[in-house]
């Protein structure tokens, strides 16, 4: 059975149990705390796993993956219905581009690491968040504006079934709500994780419904 290495509101972690719950994919499971003990992603055991100390990690009978996006296309090529990629490179691509528009323009500035070093710094909690604010508000209002501009946009971020994309809107939406910051602004994506939200996989896949939960 695959075995996945979370955290309940890891966002990368996230999009992972997103894509193994659209594809029907059983997995094992095990929770890595972030911040107990000052990281349980730090243990020795953990490290050898993934040298970067961060979550998620795929098992899949001895093969060790790591980086969620690489995890994501794995499972799309190893379990290829139902597809999280369009067929046609066009339409790929701009799942692609949407993705690591969440995935490597928003997340990296907001992430755990970035905060606690913002503190080391003596940045003050109201600071950091403000800092988390204004990196997610800008990249979302970029994605909304590539969202509106192609006709693909259906139901989901392309077409209306969920993609790679959507995988990775959901979690950073999750935590755009977690820090106040008004859909309003982004009527597409707001239909969008409306949506997505009423789906099987999102649900099973939702930080309050993960064994690890506070």
């Amino acid at each position: 059975m695959l075995r996945l290495y979370t955290y309940f509101r890891s966002s990368a972690a996230y999009r992972v149990r997103i894509a193994l719950h659209l594809k029907g994919l059983p997995f094992e499971a095990l929770p890595v705390h972030l911040l107990r003990g000052g990281g349980e992603q730090h243990a020795p055991a953990f490290a050898a796993l993934n040298p970067a100390e961060l979550v998620p990690v795929l098992e899949d009978s001895g093969l060790v993956l790591t980086q969620s996006l690489a995890i994501i296309e794995y499972l799309e090529e190893r379990h290829p219905v139902p597809a999280l990629l369009p067929a046609e490179p066009a339409a790929r691509a701009r799942v692609r581009a949407l993705a690591l528009a969440i995935a490597a323009d928003i997340h990296p500035l907001a992430n755990l690491r970035v905060m606690r070093h913002l503190q080391a710094l003596d940045v003050d909690a109201a600071r950091r968040r403000e800092w988390s604010r204004h990196w997610v508000t800008l990249g979302l209002t970029a994605v909304e504006r590539m969202l509106q501009a192609d006709a693909p946009s259906g139901a989901c971020c392309h077409g209306d079934a969920p993609t790679l994309a959507d995988c990775c809107l959901v979690p950073q939406i999750f935590n755009a709500l977690r820090l106040d910051c008004p859909l309003e602004r982004w009527p597409t994506l707001r239909r969008i994780y409306a949506h997505c939200m009423t789906l099987e996989a999102f649900q099973r896949a939702a930080p309050a419904g993960q064994s690890d939960a506070e």
